[in-house]
């Protein structure tokens, strides 16, 4: 099968430090050429890839300090896709609503994997415009606010059991791993850990966005001596810190979609402490691979649970559900049936 992966251009594929959709992208890109098919990559031109790498633009968003207008470069990577599509017999966007409007208008079938949030108005209007577009939820919690979609398929995140797995090492502290921000509970996570009497470890990033709210809000907690800020890891340096946590402290406050860091402690056989909300009863298994929890009591209760927890039994989980290569068979699937089915001319509203 001739299979293009459009990616996100803010962060190389994959990602030289954070980036969720884009570590995905890798994985499951790697995954398909394993399987044997014929896959191009659309990202930027600092990426790394076994597929063909066909790059839009020289370098990643996000390191590029030239580029002051990303959208002209959205724009651009549309119409050099849409030049290319007859090349492909599928095209698999990681673009939220980007390809719509002019996808929606061609014969080359495609489909979207929406990685972010669908809780904003502004998404239900232009969402709603292409009804008959075809689209992936990375987890059934992510379709409540647009459950009128035409959504084909639930495909949960995968990563290659090589790149996350457990070292040997002796579990001293808890950690955060991510991005620091209000939705994700930084400053539950460090309550949490200094009612347990547990040094918290904090390996994230702060964008530019979030900055005021770190220097206000978390920064102050940060000076705690019971509190490592570590900074932004890279995937090489994930395994030992993970390995080495006693538990992932996980407290967001949002509908996650998914939460790649919950399955990346699973793969390194850490046990997950995370708060009920979005995908999380998805993809935790309670008791199992950690503890799902409603309140910072709940969480410091679990905390002193975790001996309870097999983490050779976190990692089984992890292989039995969370591979990359499950993800790259479970969308060949997806592939497959919209070829199958032959792609029928979609019309946006009101053509």
């Amino acid at each position: 099968m001739r299979i293009a992966q459009i990616a996100p251009l803010f962060e190389a594929v994959p990602p030289k430090l954070y980036g969720g959709s884009e570590r995905v992208v890798a994985a499951l890109t790697e995954e398909l050429v394993a399987l044997g098919h014929d896959v191009t990559l659309f990202a930027s031109g600092d990426s790394v890839t076994s597929a063909k790498l066909d790059a839009p633009w020289p370098r990643a968003l996000r390191l590029d300090p030239d580029v002051r207008d990303w959208v002209a470069t959205y724009a651009l990577m549309i119409e050099y896709v849409r030049q290319r599509a007859q090349q492909f017999d599928v095209l698999h966007f990681h673009l939220d609503y980007w390809p719509n409007s002019v996808f929606s208008r061609q014969p080359v079938p495609f489909v979207t994997t929406l990685h972010g949030r669908l809780d904003l108005p502004e998404f239900a209007a232009v969402y709603r415009l292409f009804p008959q577009a075809p689209v992936v939820s990375i987890s059934d919690s992510q379709r409540a606010p647009l459950p009128d979609l035409n959504w084909v398929s639930t495909v949960y995140h995968g990563m290659p059991e090589k790149l996350v797995y457990p070292v040997d090492v002796e579990p001293s502290y808890f950690a955060f791993l991510g991005r620091i921000c209000p939705e994700k509970g930084i400053e539950r996570a460090i309550r949490i850990a200094k009612a347990c009497g547990v040094k918290l470890k904090v390996a994230a990033k702060v964008d530019k966005v979030d900055r005021e709210y770190y220097e206000a809000e978390v920064a102050p907690l940060l000076a705690d001596a019971n509190v490592e800020f570590i900074g932004e890891i890279n995937d090489a340096q994930k395994p030992a810190f993970l390995s080495g946590a006693k538990a992932l402290l996980f407290p967001i406050n949002w509908p996650e979609p998914f939460g790649l860091v919950m399955i990346e402690a699973m793969g390194c056989g850490c046990p997950v402490i995370a708060f009920r909300n979005g995908s999380v009863p998805e993809v935790m298994e309670d008791g199992v691979t950690g503890f799902i929890v409603d309140d910072l009591d709940q969480a410091i209760a679990a905390c002193r649970r975790l001996d309870t927890i097999d983490r050779a039994g976190v990692r089984r989980a992890f292989e039995r559900r969370f591979t990359a290569r499950r993800m790259a068979e479970d969308y060949v699937d997806v592939y497959e049936r919209l070829i199958h089915a032959g792609r029928p001319q979609l019309r946006a509203v009101g053509d």
